[in-house]
């Protein structure tokens, strides 16, 4: 649980320390560099970013097998309770309106 934290961490440290130039800007014809920048893929910040994206999928894979229930669903064993609808009553007659004109 300590690597997967501090690999959220760091990922998103390192995200952020990337320059904002390779973005949705440069897929639609923004600027004139391409799409991985002016050099290229293979930056260093790149390579850390998908080794750190690589340990934080590991460990949140492991984290699922391990902390997984031996039932097979969720569900199981789980009653859901059923419930009779409430009675209907019927509505109230209004009283007619008064003839002599007067409002109430």
């Amino acid at each position: 649980m300590t690597i997967h934290i501090l690999a959220c961490i760091f990922l998103v440290v390192v995200v952020l320390l990337q320059s904002g130039q390779e973005g949705m800007g440069a897929i639609f014809g923004g600027g004139s560099q391409t799409m991985f920048g002016a050099s290229g893929a293979g930056g260093l910040l790149g390579k850390v970013t998908a080794g750190l994206a690589a340990v934080f999928l590991l460990t949140s894979l492991t984290y699922n097998i391990l902390t997984k229930e031996p039932t097979g669903s969720i569900m199981e064993g789980h009653a859901v309770e059923q419930t009779a609808p409430a009675p209907v009553q019927p509505a109230a007659p209004v009283p007619a309106p008064a003839q002599d004109g007067k409002s109430e």
